[in-house]
């Protein structure tokens, strides 16, 4: 029976690499450059964060990393609203990248809330 391992770190670096290419296909335009920019920043922000965390020494530090990281993934779900908005980027690969982020922010919500009970 095959390993399939569920590895959230990996579901944020394939989100982080997705947003990479789907920025590379955005206008060169200013709003295209700006949100693309700001996207590419958050994306990979919170695929690198969450990084950090695995090796974190306490629960209060892994909390305060995880935190960074859904702080970050919530500023790239804004920004892939606000390039919806203005219909930029391919459309289905956009709600392709929000639904996986919509559910990566339930999973770090929840792996957060779960270390602060503990």
């Amino acid at each position: 029976m095959p390993d399939n391992k569920f590895d959230l770190e990996d579901r944020l670096f394939d989100f982080a690499g997705n947003v990479v290419l789907f920025c590379k296909e955005l206008p060169s335009d200013m709003t295209g450059q700006y949100y693309g920019n700001q996207l590419l920043r958050s994306a990979g922000s919170s695929a690198l964060n969450f990084g950090e965390a695995q090796g974190s020494n306490s629960n209060r530090d892994y909390i305060n990393k995880a935190s960074i990281s859904l702080k970050e993934l919530k500023e790239s779900r804004v920004n892939l609203k606000i390039l919806s908005k203005v219909d930029y980027g391919k459309q289905v690969i956009r709600a392709e990248l929000l639904d996986e982020l919509e559910q990566l922010i339930r999973i770090i919500a929840t792996i957060i809330k779960n270390k602060k009970q503990n």
